[in-house]
């Protein structure tokens, strides 16, 4: 349960979901004109790949790049902020 106090599901309906990291999403973004979509951590997201996956950060953080971050869906995907 990643603790927010909104339904992601209908408050972004049609936004791009990424399967098995809730725990990441951090909330929902809006812009003037356009669609709502969901907002992760880059970091929670890559704590999730060591702890789910047992890889290693630099791995993590591979995968992010090329299977998360490069994905185009649609011109709803999700958007990651970065804390580090």
């Amino acid at each position: 349960m990643n603790g927010l106090t909104y339904d992601i599901d209908s408050l972004a309906e049609g936004a791009i979901k990424l399967d098995g990291l809730d725990e990441a999403i951090i909330g929902v973004t809006e812009e003037f004109g356009g669609d709502t979509r969901i907002l992760y951590s880059k970091n929670k997201i890559i704590y999730i790949l060591q702890e789910r996956d047992g890889m290693t950060w630099s791995e993590a953080e591979e995968f992010y790049d090329y299977n998360i971050l490069g994905l185009y869906a649609s011109d709803r995907n999700p958007i990651f902020l970065i804390t580090e």
